[in-house]
Order: structure tokens, then sequence, then C-alpha cells
């Protein structure tokens, strides 16, 4: 059964603290260590394959922008899928956005990660 539950960070699974801990200050090589291999990451409809490959975006993204991220929600889906919450305010069009960062989890690594704008 789906749990759709709102969680205060310090239960969330470690490997996802972690991994956005790490992407929150710009990390990359932190962040890379909690995924698999063959990870995959899509951002706003663009695939990144590989720990390499998802190393590159991890580093680069949104690297020409300041901004601030505050983690608003956070809720299992199942074991392994977790959705964190997210509110950025900064230099990058339209100043305001929130996204979901969806989380895949196996063998405790971040399998599949997809950012999408917030659903309510």
């Amino acid at each position: 059964m789906t749990q759709h539950t709102d969680l205060p960070s310090d239960l969330l699974p470690t490997t996802v603290r972690e991994f956005f801990a790490a992407h929150v200050v710009h990390d990359a090589d932190t962040a890379s260590s909690f995924l698999t291999e063959d990870a995959v990451v899509v951002d706003q409809g663009e695939t990144f394959r590989g720990r390499e490959e998802v190393h590159a975006f991890l580093r680069d993204a949104g690297s020409e922008f300041e901004y601030t991220t505050e983690q608003i929600g956070a809720r299992r889906l199942d074991d392994a899928h977790w959705v964190v919450t997210v509110r950025l305010e900064g230099t990058f069009p339209g100043g305001v956005a929130e996204l979901d960062y969806r989380f895949a989890l196996r063998d405790g690594l971040v399998a599949e990660l997809v950012i999408a704008n917030h659903t309510a």
C-alpha cells in the first residue's frame, strides 16, 4: 500500500538525506557516492545515465544562478521510493520554484532520481 505522509527529514533514509544534503551545497563528489553505477537522473525532461554523466550534471546544475534551497515536504511512497519537495528562490527566471525530487533506491543507493515541478 502506498503511504503519503509528510515526514521530517530525519526520518528519510540516510542515503536520501545525505545525497540531498550534498546536492544542496553543490558537492557533486559526495552526492555521486550515493548513486548506483547505472543511476539515471531526469531533470525537467533531460536524462542523464550512469554515475559519470550524473556526476557532471550534479556538478554543473544551476551553477549559473544564485539560489537558496528549503525542504518543504517529504513523503514515503514505499520502502524504495521517496519524494522530497523543495522550494528554490534565486536569480533564475521566475525567481521561485517548487520541485519534487523523486528517489528510487536499490541496494541502499539512489538508482533513479526524477526532478520535476511539484504537483500537489
